[in-house]
């Protein structure tokens, strides 16, 4: 059964987690995986937690949001 990390920044709105959800799903269910056995977990993580090029993400990338 695969499981699926997906690390992202915090604020990800319900309707997007569901997407993300389903596409990964879909691509294991592609290679012939049955859609129960696959997993997702979506970590939300925020951006002052989240370095970039030895910054916080909310100081280097400030205006950025996820979807």
């Amino acid at each position: 059964m695969p499981i699926v990390d997906v690390k992202m920044w915090k604020g990800l709105s319900v309707e997007a987690a569901e997407k993300i959800i389903s596409g990964i799903t879909k691509v294991f269910v592609e290679m012939g995986i049955p859609e129960r056995a696959v997993e997702v977990v979506i970590h939300e993580i925020p951006k002052t937690h989240w370095g970039i090029g030895g910054k916080p993400a909310s100081k280097a990338m400030p205006d950025e949001e996820p979807p």
